[in-house]
């Protein structure tokens, strides 16, 4: 069979999107005047920012130079940011090789290990290519030696420069010779893997799938493994990228499907796709669940939008299957959704995303993770107690959101709920015990910048596990690390105490106990919900100090005096006072009795005493925004 499912994998920045435009240059898969650089990142924030988001497929016919066959390349372009791993999870799962890239003026960074301990793991082939030999500080041969460390296997690697094209017509060859075509029998029933989707208007649910047995066509009757729902195929095709219409699709060939889906909730990734009358004993092995470890409150600016951005956000989790949302309200924002991410970067993504495709202005609470909470009256409770149901899609309690894995499962008596917002704390008297998630971090840094990162993770209550020196000059260090303590700031700081020559990658861990304590913000003696979180006490009172000089500065001045005040565990810990604004009352009085000043002053103060009575406070959009940047300003 002539056809080769491969992927590009690397870490952020080394050059997959542009080897990507020069495979499809090479095959002639876009005509010329429409080439475009970075031509697989149609997004708009993916050309702005310089990033790859979404993994994308491409359907190339090319005739090898080797053999003179011709043959049909599908090839996925991923992401490199650590936020959006489980892109890559999907794309690997649907090919049978991988091009492992290597930026030579950098070497083998944090996502240069995950992505090939994810592709090893699958059993792919790897081909390790690399790229950008053409820069004058480029080193192959070191960056060679890095790459054998990591595959532990010493792999000759393709030297390529993607810019000018010079050595990637090997690398489409080696792939053609290396990597094995996909397994398949077109004589046994249809088994397809469902690995991922848009919403279109007029076609409604668009299904990316690679067919692993028989073949797919329009007219006929398919079902989905995981609801048994029966649909209709209307149409099927190639992206080249474009949706290009075909009579069907082949065994181990990657390709669309549309049958008249009109309910998102109906997919999901990693499904498998089976004929009506001729159903599957057992479906493909699939994916694991999509874990969500940053969580953020998204409010609607106009509270007529609220309906308008449930259906954005429903829409938008079909291509973006990786987040989850539940409903929430909120005394300061009303009504809201509860969004949980894999990281700020995919939470900054999302955000940008409904406010741009779907024209609705947002407001974004603090971020925070899922705590563990023991407290009196939850013995016995388990896992989610004392938790709304959360689901994907509104109003549906028996979808549960999967949530942070434990190496150990907590027992179902153990007393522990999960919170993933701050207001559903129980009170500070009720706390028994508060676990909160760690991660384990792989960091790579040159060894002159080792001192400042370890000082680093030390400032960030990181637990030493491993120093690896894999090369004369660059070392991977091994930490536990919190996982509220990296959401935020954490990438910035590595960045700046290693010149930007340090790379990151994380994984969950387990949930340790900590002393970790809540802090409620009061304006003018009301509790702000939408201003809880959480800290560890080691840094309640810093932090608490620099958000309430923070709102002073953004909360504008009332006809009436406003306290800023911190709590924490029922008492006080800071407070900073907004001063009322004032009208010259004894404006008109030229001399005179001094009285008649006094006797204003006094009604004034009178007037300003009954407001503050009665007087509720605005709260500006950017007081919510200002808790991202309490870290940063440390």
């Amino acid at each position: 069979m002539n056809i080769r499912n491969f992927s590009i994998v690397a870490h952020i920045d080394h050059g997959k999107s542009t080897l990507a435009d020069r495979f499809i240059e090479i095959t002639h898969t876009i005509p010329e005047r429409m080439m475009k650089e970075q031509y697989l990142d149609g997004m708009e924030l993916e050309r702005e920012r310089g990033i790859t988001i979404k993994a994308k497929a491409v359907r190339m016919l090319y005739r090898s130079e080797a053999d003179g066959k011709d043959y049909i390349l599908n090839l996925i372009d991923t992401p490199g940011h650590v936020d959006f791993s489980y892109e890559v999870s999907r794309a690997l799962a649907a090919c049978e090789g991988a091009i492992l890239l290597v930026d030579a003026s950098q070497g083998v960074e944090a996502q240069t290990l995950a992505h090939a301990h994810l592709a090893q793991t699958l059993g792919l082939k790897i081909i390790p290519v690399i790229n950008k030999i053409d820069l004058e500080h480029a080193d192959p041969d070191a960056t060679e030696e890095q790459i054998w460390e990591v595959l532990k296997n010493p792999v000759e690697s393709s030297r390529i420069s993607a810019k000018d094209g010079r050595g990637v017509k090997t690398v489409l060859e080696r792939a053609i010779n290396e990597i094995p075509a996909p397994e398949g029998d077109a004589r046994k029933p249809l088994k397809a893997l469902v690995f991922d989707s848009f919403y279109d208007v007029y076609k409604g649910v668009v299904i990316f799938t690679k067919v692993v047995d028989g073949t797919l066509g329009a007219g006929k009757q398919i079902s989905f493994y995981s609801n048994n729902a029966v649909y209709k195929v209307e149409e099927v095709g190639y992206l080249t990228p474009k949706l290009v219409k075909a009579q069907s699709i082949r065994t181990g060939e990657v390709g669309y499907i549309t049958a008249g889906i009109r309910d998102i909730h109906e997919i999901k990734m990693g499904d498998t796709i089976f004929e009506k009358e001729r159903p599957v004993a057992e479906p493909l092995p699939g994916y694991k669940d999509v874990n969500p470890v940053v969580f953020a409150g998204f409010y609607p600016v106009a509270t007529s939008d609220y309906t308008p951005l449930k259906a954005a956000i429903e829409k938008l989790s079909l291509t973006d299957s990786s987040f989850d949302y539940q409903g929430e309200t909120s005394k300061a924002l009303g009504f809201g959704f509860r969004l949980g991410f894999m990281g700020l970067l995919h939470l900054d993504i999302i955000r940008e995303r409904l406010e741009r495709e779907f024209n609705i202005p947002l407001i974004a609470t603090n971020p925070n993770v899922i705590y563990k909470v023991s407290a009196k009256g939850t013995a016995g409770r388990g896992k989610g107690a004392g938790t709304a149901g959360r689901g994907k899609g509104i109003g549906k309690a028996d979808n549960v959101i999967s949530t942070l894995p434990l190496p150990v499962p907590l027992p179902a008596d153990s007393g522990y709920v999960e919170v993933t917002n701050p207001a559903d704390f129980p009170h500070y008297g009720d706390v028994i015990d508060i676990m909160e998630p760690y991660v384990r971090a792989d960091i790579i840094t040159p060894l002159a910048y080792m001192e400042g990162t370890l000082n680093l993770l030390k400032e960030k209550r990181g637990e030493h596990v491993e120093i690896e020196y894999i090369s004369t000059t660059r070392v991977l260090i091994k930490y536990c690390l919190p996982l509220s303590e990296i959401i935020i700031d954490f990438y910035d700081k590595l960045k700046s105490v290693s010149k930007g020559y340090a790379s990151f990658d994380y994984e969950p861990h387990e949930y340790k106990s900590s002393d970790m304590v809540k802090i409620e913000i009061l304006l003018h003696s009301e509790v702000v919900d939408a201003l809880s979180f959480i800290v560890h006490r080691s840094k309640a009172l810093h932090s608490s100090r620099l958000l309430c000089e923070k709102l002073k500065q953004l909360i504008p001045k009332h006809m009436f005096e406003i306290a800023v005040q911190a709590q924490a565990g029922g008492r006080i810990i800071a407070r900073e006072t907004i001063g009322a604004r004032r009208k010259d009352v004894t404006a008109k009085c030229y001399g005179g009795d001094i009285t008649r000043k006094r006797k204003l002053l006094e009604k004034q103060k009178e007037g300003k005493k009954k407001m503050k009575t009665l007087g509720s406070v605005d709260i500006p959009q950017e007081a919510f925004m200002s808790l991202l940047k309490i870290n940063q300003d440390e």
